[in-house]
């Protein structure tokens, strides 16, 4: 006698319950993605943003962004 197998069936529930976010999440992120691969550098230079938060960028060499940096420069 066959085993009973629950995957297609859970696959096809959450699919039928979450493809609405998943459809949305890969419309959003091709749209951004889209608007963000035609940004260039003179785009850059005339964004009033760009300009407001040119002067708060951290030094990457003290940038403590990962658990990983610290580490690093203890090696240094």
């Amino acid at each position: 006698m066959r085993k009973f197998d629950p995957w297609p069936v859970f696959f096809k529930r959450e699919w039928n319950r979450n493809w609405p976010f998943l459809v949305g999440f890969a419309v959003t992120g091709a749209i951004i993605t889209k608007f963000s691969l035609g940004l260039t550098e003179e785009d850059a230079k005339n964004s009033p943003f760009v300009q407001r938060h040119k002067k708060q960028v951290p030094n990457p060499q003290f940038h403590n962004d990962n658990i990983f940096s610290s580490y690093y420069l203890l090696f240094i």
